[in-house]
């Protein structure tokens, strides 16, 4: 299940891969045009795409009832396949994004920009918690990172838990300029109340989720997560204004999730008394949402996104990655008009396994 860049890469990371077949479910109104392009046109003869009537919480929790379901698994069993996962329901997922924050800190000591053994803090934009909880996981290695801001879209669901202790998916889901943090389901806030609360704990909250949709931790344990973590959150017109400004002042061209980031990170540094440096992680292209930054910039509204990508280009002067210019000439293989009910996702895995 991907909010849109995990699919892409996990297509292509598995693309004519011996004895695997990948499949990839996304929701079929939450992903950019580009990202839609992306999967749809996937090339290899053991990949599988389907949109999904829905948005990534429904994509997500389809693919978890598959994985808990023993006829299911069963039935590819008889075939000769297991399930594994590629996006962060496995841990798989994780590690290396552990690593590189490691090497984001090895490059600030090169750069001169912080003193080996100084600490920084470090701010991700998120809506699976992936991410942020694989800097949480460097920061127990031994890094030496401080602070975790957790940077969110309008869908602020993790925002308001690190502020009031209640995480509720009861509300409004908004469908942003930053498609792949539009989650109200944050599956890996899980392992971070492991750690902190323990199973009993963990299993009661998630319990509580999955029948009411909401559940409240104690004062204790909301005083042991806001010791690492900061939840701030932007809305679209701030992360427009984020991508124009940090244009405007440093030449710096940022999509609109790092921009939720940025933005976040911005108030953090007026808010929290702190001498650290901090690291502000960037999470895409600019041109996989070309039309959401070149309106940022300019105000103005083009016929397409391929017309978008070119405009853009022309106004800043940058070059979008090859893989993406030459979309448009690539053909499509997996319609992105038809998409299936979350019911129907494990009749779509039954037809690959044939």
């Amino acid at each position: 299940a991907t909010s849109g860049d995990t699919g892409k890469a996990a297509l292509e990371g598995y693309r004519d891969a011996p004895r695997v077949k990948i499949m990839v479910f996304y929701p079929v109104d939450g992903v950019s045009s580009v990202q839609k392009l992306q999967m749809s046109t996937q090339t290899g003869e053991n990949v599988f795409v389907c949109p999904v009537n829905g948005n990534f919480d429904d994509a997500q929790s389809g693919v978890k009832r598959i994985f808990s379901d023993k006829t299911a698994i069963d039935y590819m069993n008889e075939r000769g396949y297991f399930f594994s996962s590629a996006n962060s329901i496995n841990w798989g997922r994780l590690a290396p994004q552990i690593v590189y924050y490691v090497s984001a800190y090895c490059d600030m000591v090169s750069a001169g920009t912080i003193e080996f053994g100084d600490t920084i803090d470090v701010c991700v934009p998120t809506g699976n918690f992936g991410d942020i909880f694989a800097a949480y996981i460097a920061k127990k290695c031994g890094l030496k990172l401080g602070r975790l801001v957790c940077a969110s879209n309008k869908n602020n669901v993790l925002t308001d838990f690190f502020n009031t202790g209640s995480y509720n998916r009861n509300r409004n889901f908004y469908t942003t300029m930053s498609p792949s943090m539009d989650i109200l389901i944050s599956s890996n806030l899980e392992r971070l109340l492991y750690y902190i609360a323990g199973s009993s704990v963990t299993a009661d909250c998630m319990k509580r989720l999955n029948s009411n949709g909401k559940y409240t931790v104690s004062s204790e344990v909301l005083k042991e997560s806001t010791k690492e973590f900061y939840g701030y959150c932007a809305s679209e017109e701030q992360t427009g204004s984020c991508i124009a400004e940090i244009y405007k002042n440093y030449k710096y061209l940022i999509d609109p999730h790092t921009a939720v980031g940025v933005y976040c990170a911005q108030k953090y540094l007026e808010e929290v008394n702190t001498s650290n440096k901090i690291l502000c992680v960037s999470t895409a292209s600019p041109y996989k949402f070309a039309s959401n930054v070149y309106k940022s910039l300019t105000g103005k509204v083009l016929a397409d996104e391929f017309e978008y990508i070119d405009a853009l280009s022309a106004f800043t002067g940058t070059i979008p990655p090859k893989p993406l210019s030459e979309l448009r000439s690539k053909e499509i293989r997996f319609n992105p008009s038809l998409s299936f009910s979350p019911s129907e996702m494990l009749s779509c895995v039954k037809k690959a396994a044939e």
